[in-house]
């Protein structure tokens, strides 16, 4: 591992609604000051928000300074956050930039998040695509992602058959997965019944996430069905789906293929299925496999109505920052895992999984340009 150059590193705030993780935890941080050759500088904007408090980040070595004073620090300052900036800010992007920023899978508006770190001569190191040689991710929130996103299914379809007159109330991050736990076990109590829950991409991390949920709520191995690439490989759309009380999508989808369920399939009037939640959650990508719906649903009002003429009613959920329902454990397990990548920034030029990172942002960049 080449060193050469010492690295300041900005722990900017977030500015998403109801984002309470983070990229860079107390410990991390205090490791990079103290355990890095050449050293770390790490400056840390105040986040009321943020699961850690800002004290324990002091207590850590780092700067602490005011909210949003990332777009005057130095030009050689790493800017790193979680999720993409806010979609009304069209300024330059000068800085190198790590987070984030959903933009290399055309979602809308993609080509104006380029054209800020174009015109401001910037660098975007996307979260998504840091890949080690096996061209697998370094860092992901996958498994809280299915794990949260499972937890979300389970309660909405407990919800429904609870009270289903009534809304579904806004989720509330929890301090330990403990009580939330507890809090699913109730509610399938008072049900009668566990549901049955059919997950794509099982496999995966995210699917072993959605998985592993289940079966600490108490959902019997028989009632979860668990699909990856040979179960799909025939193409869709699934009856299957519609025959489960919840569908799980956890699929990482770069190219098009046949939906996993269609209008045609919900208006089923034999349709079981209640509850669909979208973990991968690309309602304005073209390669969506849930295309019955096109945004997204938030922390304050979780679920979207989908039309069906079946009579019964399907809720979804598409919340892109669902391991923020599990702030603290999801934050230290992303941290722990990127923590190697961030030691070699010291050699961000070369450094492989820098290195691929910067080659794509130029592929993509060209292509925003095109």
């Amino acid at each position: 591992m080449a060193q050469n150059n010492s690295v300041h590193l900005w722990l900017r705030k977030e500015t998403k609604p109801l984002e309470h993780r983070t990229v860079l935890s107390p410990d991390v941080a205090k490791y990079l000051i103290e355990q890095a050759y050449p050293g770390f500088k790490i400056t840390v904007e105040k986040c009321n928000d943020r699961i850690f408090k800002i004290e324990d980040f002091e207590e850590a070595g780092c700067q602490i300074v005011e909210t949003g004073t990332w777009r005057t620090a130095p030009l050689d300052t790493i800017i790193i956050g979680l999720k993409e900036l806010p979609e009304n800010d069209f300024t330059p992007l000068p800085h190198k930039h790590i987070m984030f920023a959903h933009c290399y899978k055309q979602q809308t508006g993609w080509k104006e998040v380029m054209k800020r770190f174009i015109e401001g001569k910037g660098t975007l190191y996307d979260l998504e695509f840091l890949l080690d040689d096996n061209n697998r991710r370094v860092a992901a929130y996958g498994f809280y992602a299915g794990f949260t996103g499972s937890a979300v299914g389970i309660n909405s379809w407990c919800h429904q058959i609870i009270s289903p007159n009534e809304k579904m109330p806004p989720i509330q991050p929890y301090s330990h997965e403990d009580i939330l736990i507890a809090e699913l076990k109730d509610k399938i109590a008072k049900v009668g019944r566990a549901p049955k829950i059919l997950v794509i991409g099982a496999l995966g991390r995210c699917g072993s996430g959605a998985v592993s949920l289940a079966r600490k709520a108490g959902v019997p191995e028989e009632n979860i069905i668990k699909w990856d690439m040979a179960e799909t490989a025939k193409g869709g759309p699934f009856k299957e789906i519609i025959d489960a009380d919840i569908f799980i999508n956890c699929i990482y989808l770069t190219s098009k293929i046949p939906p996993f369920v269609n209008q045609d399939l919900i208006n089923d009037p034999n349709r079981n299925l209640s509850v669909i939640i979208d973990v991968s959650c690309d309602p304005n990508s073209p390669n969506n496999p849930v295309p019955i719906y096109d945004t997204w649903s938030s922390f304050a009002d979780p679920l979207l109505d989908i039309k069906t003429t079946s009579g019964k009613p399907l809720k979804l959920c598409a919340i892109d920052h669902l391991p923020s329902m599990l702030p603290r454990e999801s934050s230290i397990m992303f941290c722990k895992d990127l923590l190697p990548s961030l030691l070699n920034l010291t050699d961000i030029e070369t450094y492989p999984v820098w290195a691929r990172a910067k080659k794509l942002f130029l592929e993509k960049s060209n292509e925003a340009l095109a």
